[in-house]
């Protein structure tokens, strides 16, 4: 757990990213519908954005969801 909390705090960590058997023709129709309507384009800065959401999507019901 410490290490992702130093992860976090490190806001100039950066890390290369590659996908693997990952079909091209849905990164297209991704690219078609989402990153150049939506992010000029930019696929890194679409990625970025969309993970981030995710994760704050994910605290948000987490923190409404009552346990046992």
């Amino acid at each position: 757990m410490k290490k992702i909390a130093v992860l976090t705090a490190e806001d100039d960590l950066s890390v290369d990213l590659t996908l693997h058997d990952f079909s091209a023709a849905l990164l297209t129709v991704f690219v078609e519908k989402i990153v150049r309507p939506y992010y000029s384009g930019n696929l890194n800065i679409a990625v970025k954005d969309l993970m981030q959401k995710s994760i704050g999507e994910e605290k948000f019901i987490l923190s409404h969801v009552k346990t046992g």
